[in-house]
């Protein structure tokens, strides 16, 4: 599996996490931005990728 499908695969992962963690917490509950701030990070890789891939072609 190529790099890129592997960061969309553990987004998806990481988006329903955060969507199950955060049932029943606020937004500034630690917990959820601890999950948050994983999926922004992993967010952040993928948009990295996408525009070197760009700078290539």
């Amino acid at each position: 599996m190529s790099e890129i499908k592997e960061l969309i695969k553990r987004i998806e992962e990481l988006r329903l996490n955060m969507i199950k963690v955060q049932e029943g917490r606020a937004y500034t509950d630690p917990v959820v931005l601890a999950a948050s701030q994983e999926l922004d990070d992993v967010l952040d890789k993928y948009q990295e990728m996408l525009l070197k891939k760009d700078e290539k072609e």
